[in-house]
């Protein structure tokens, strides 16, 4: 019965994680979803954000700097396995959302990198962010803050890079 119940909470816990990262922003042709962080353990210096831009335009566009009241610094970072070893480097000229393409910001590819923050993360609450693309403008919304070992807001990694 205790594990039942157990099971039950745990259920409700990844389905009410789901929900609660459930927003949507449209500007233009851009559609952004999947807009999360992780929790941050106090004294943290950095976090990380993801989220999936879909651009239904028919020209490109780019993702070209991010900022976030949460923290001194924003940046647009690459993480990739060279020779067995992890490199993470940052895209000064940020990333390009392909006409008609999607592009996932996830853990173990791409991502938003949240430099010096100013307060730990907390599960539950909202980081603000603007995302500044070159033909969209400027979009003010917020990553929905999932927990320290989140996977993603349905529990899964979605994979990472560019489709068409």
């Amino acid at each position: 019965m205790k594990f039942r119940i157990a099971a039950l909470a745990a259920l409700l816990t990844v389905g009410l994680a789901g929900v609660a990262a459930a927003h949507e922003v449209t500007v233009g042709p851009l559609r952004l979803t999947d807009l999360w962080t992780r929790a941050t353990p106090p004294g943290a210096p950095t976090a990380v954000g993801f989220l999936t831009v879909t651009n239904t335009g028919t020209e490109p566009d780019r993702l070209v700097a991010v900022s976030s009241p949460g923290s001194v610094t924003g940046e647009i970072h690459e993480m990739s396995m060279e020779n067995d070893v992890m490199k993470m480097r940052a895209l000064p000229a940020g990333i390009e959302i392909p006409a008609g393409g999607t592009v996932r910001l996830a853990p173990g590819g791409l991502h938003l990198m949240f430099v010096t923050l100013k307060a730990p993360l907390i599960e539950g609450d909202k980081l603000p962010v603007t995302l500044i693309f070159e033909k969209a403008g400027k979009v003010d919304t917020f990553l929905h803050v999932l927990s320290i070992g989140a996977r993603g807001p349905d529990g899964g990694d979605h994979g990472h890079g560019v489709t068409q």
